[in-house]
């Protein structure tokens, strides 16, 4: 009689050990479901992903801020260059673009190619003739003789007095015309280099390449 109920408590355990098994599976395979999802969702929108894309942005920035300084000094190198080039024509007595010298041309070979003046001055024992369309001035004596070429040229008038004495040193002496300074520069024996800046502008308004000695009242012979 006693069988029976034995075998019943057999079976009774046999389906508990069941019951608790598959539970147990159940509890794992959720956690490691669930388990992967929070670790992908904090992998997405982490803040390195974007710090590097700022941080590939970067290089272009330092390598345009590396470029910026090679413009000034091009375009100083540029002034340098003109200014030099000034002070070999001056040694002929020419200014740039104007097919003329000091010295060594009459008024007259002027206005012959050119025509009439806009306008003549006197000015101390000389004249002085204006072509403004030609941004040139002639300084002459009585002889008809130039003694000072003076360009006006737009491509002077971006010249500073930093710009001249580095590429030419400090003049030999400066002299002042009301606004003006005039900086002077010996090109050689004949003929002098001068720079005129206005205060008020701090560039160059005109060059003049003179000669002292046709700067005098004199007669041609």
């Amino acid at each position: 009689m006693m069988k029976p109920i034995k075998l019943a408590a057999g079976a009774f355990f046999i389906s508990t050990v069941f019951a608790l098994s598959a539970c147990s599976s159940n509890a794992s395979n959720e956690a490691q479901t669930a388990s992967p999802s929070p670790s992908g969702t904090e992998t997405a929108s982490e803040a390195p992903s974007g710090a590097g894309q700022e941080a590939s942005a970067t290089p272009p920035a330092a390598t345009n801020g590396g470029t910026e300084p090679s413009a000034p000094a091009e375009q100083t190198s540029s002034a340098e260059e003109q200014i030099k080039q000034l002070l070999e024509l001056a040694k002929k007595g020419e200014a740039p673009g104007i097919p003329f010298a000091a010295h060594n041309s009459l008024i007259d070979d002027v206005t012959k190619a050119w025509g009439e003046a806009d306008k003549v001055d006197m000015a101390g024992s000389g004249f002085y003739a204006t072509y403004a369309k030609k941004d040139a001035v002639f300084g002459y004596n009585k002889g008809s003789q130039l003694f000072d070429v003076r360009s006006s040229s737009p491509d002077l008038q971006k010249l500073t007095l930093e710009e001249i004495e580095s590429a030419l040193g400090k003049p030999v002496s400066t002299k002042k015309n009301g606004d003006d300074s005039i900086y002077i520069y010996t090109a050689n024996d004949q003929f002098q280099l001068k720079f005129i800046i206005p205060a008020s502008t701090g560039k160059v308004d005109h060059i003049s390449v003179f000669s002292p000695q046709d700067a005098v009242n004199n007669m041609a012979g």
